[in-house]
């Protein structure tokens, strides 16, 4: 679209938004809400498009404008929660679907490189998963139980401690993004060669099969978790490194606010799949029908609700 054709169709939204927002009180909090993130959508499709403009500057103070009106006083009613949950985070992740892209690429080479490290050198396991977790799940292999690790411990001390490790692994994904971009790719690196070698582990003694019925009832929710924490990294790193119109530091602020709020929505994604390590997957020997409902279930609300949706959001916004 010709940025005079985006101005005629959208400046009348944007002249009443800005006028809305000299006299908020005036307007209800879900109608501003419900601009702001049209404006928003308005400015990423400006960025995109005319980076260098005026309109795209316009846009910008804008939407920093509407930000600090918006939020600085906003109270945290029901009605915000879900608007949260069902509009906002959905939204930026509509908007970011190229780091999230990006995310998933670099782990699943790094699932790649470590099956085929494992493969090839019979070491390289054991210099990734540790010794111990390898004599130990060769010893239950042996004992024809080989996930038993899963029924090792008390149930709830497995849920409080998986779920804060998943947090905590989450959290470092996107604060290494202030070392850049980079910092984040290696620790999505690393987490996917641990997959890779995992996997091929099990591959060597005929159990693929076996480990991924079981293991994906947590771990499809708790991969997707990582791989989204991982794009919320690059968002963070990459408006250090790319401003486009915005001074370096408005970028960065903005970059890490977006980023903090999709980790922030993966908190309960993180804390179902510690509830399903803790609680379910010690079930090893469950029917496969149950094992394929969970695995799948959990899959199809990672697609809608952090893409497809998301993307209809956006695409419904930018076409108002």
């Amino acid at each position: 679209m010709r940025e005079v054709a985006f101005l005629k169709k959208n400046s009348e939204k944007w002249k009443t938004f800005e006028a809305m927002l000299i006299k908020p009180g005036k307007e209800s909090a879900d109608t501003l809400a419900d601009l702001y993130i049209k404006i928003s959508n308005d400015l990423a499709f400006a960025q995109s498009n005319y980076p260098n403009s005026k309109t795209t500057a316009y846009l910008n103070d804008l939407t920093i404008k509407a930000h600090n009106t918006l939020y600085k006083n906003k109270r945290a009613d029901l009605s915000s929660i879900i608007e949260f949950w069902t509009k906002e985070i959905p939204s930026i992740y509509g908007r970011r679907q190229k780091e999230v892209l990006l995310s998933l690429l670099v782990f699943s080479i790094a699932i790649i490189i470590g099956a085929l490290s494992s493969y090839l050198e019979d070491g390289f396991v054991r210099s990734i998963l540790g010794d111990r977790y390898v004599n130990m799940t060769i010893d239950n292999i042996a004992n024809e139980d080989p996930l038993a690790v899963y029924k090792d411990e008390h149930a709830m001390n497995m849920f409080l401690g998986i779920t804060i490790n998943n947090i905590r692994v989450s959290f470092l994904a996107f604060v290494f993004g202030l070392i850049s971009s980079i910092g984040t790719g290696l620790l999505l690196f690393y987490n996917g060669i641990m997959v890779g070698a995992f996997l091929q582990f099990f591959a060597k003694y005929t159990l693929l099969k076996e480990a991924l019925l079981v293991v994906f009832i947590h771990g499809t929710l708790e991969l997707s978790a990582i791989v989204l924490a991982g794009a919320a990294g690059f968002v963070l790193g990459n408006s250090f490194l790319f401003p486009r119109t915005y001074s370096r530091y408005e970028s960065f602020l903005k970059g890490a606010k977006e980023g903090a709020k999709m980790v922030f929505g993966l908190t309960p994604i993180f804390i179902m799949a510690g509830f399903l390590e803790s609680f379910v997957t010690r079930y090893t020997e469950m029917p496969l029908f149950l094992s394929l409902t969970i695995i799948l279930g959990s899959a199809a609300f990672i697609l809608y609700y952090f893409v497809i949706y998301p993307i209809s959001i956006n695409k419904t916004n930018t076409a108002l």
